[in-house]
């Protein structure tokens, strides 16, 4: 499981020209899944995105969490972040999960953010076409992959 962990000032997602979610400042998740991912993966990646600490405290020293800050989250469901592009220029994704696997995942990991945070998540719709707008704070971007925690 991958996720794309971006600090933003706001951050909102759009599909059919309305907002399904919107945010101020906390963490723009952009989510991707593949085939062998479990609930283990869920939990791991859960607690690690809480827990990191990639907010600016008094002293400006970045030592505080999504959670210190009561910050919010966004999640948007990213199955490109598993593209394969070693051969040619038309990248694959047969690494990412199929809809039967990914979206109780997603849904799961959406789940335990909220129950984490205990405030409500925002989220895209799983596999709609979306568009996605971010004021990145920073820039800081944290890329997360559960085969390294």
């Amino acid at each position: 499981m991958i996720a794309l962990t971006q600090r933003v000032n706001q951050a909102s997602v759009t599909i059919e020209n309305k907002v399904n979610g919107s945010i101020g400042a906390g963490l723009l998740v952009l989510l991707g899944i593949t085939h062998t991912d479990t609930q283990l993966e869920v939990e791991k990646l859960v607690k690690k995105i809480v827990q990191l600490r990639i907010f600016n405290d008094e002293q400006g020293k970045m030592n505080l969490s999504v959670q210190d800050i009561d910050g919010d989250i966004l999640v948007v469901s990213q199955f490109t972040l598993y593209a394969n592009c070693i051969k040619g220029n038309r990248p694959s994704y047969i690494n990412a999960a199929p809809a039967e696997i990914a979206v109780p995942l997603y849904e799961s990991f959406v789940q335990q953010l909220n129950a984490a945070l205990s405030k409500p998540i925002a989220t895209g719709i799983f596999g709609a076409t979306m568009m996605v707008e971010l004021v990145n704070d920073g820039p800081v971007t944290i890329y997360l992959d559960t085969d390294r925690l």
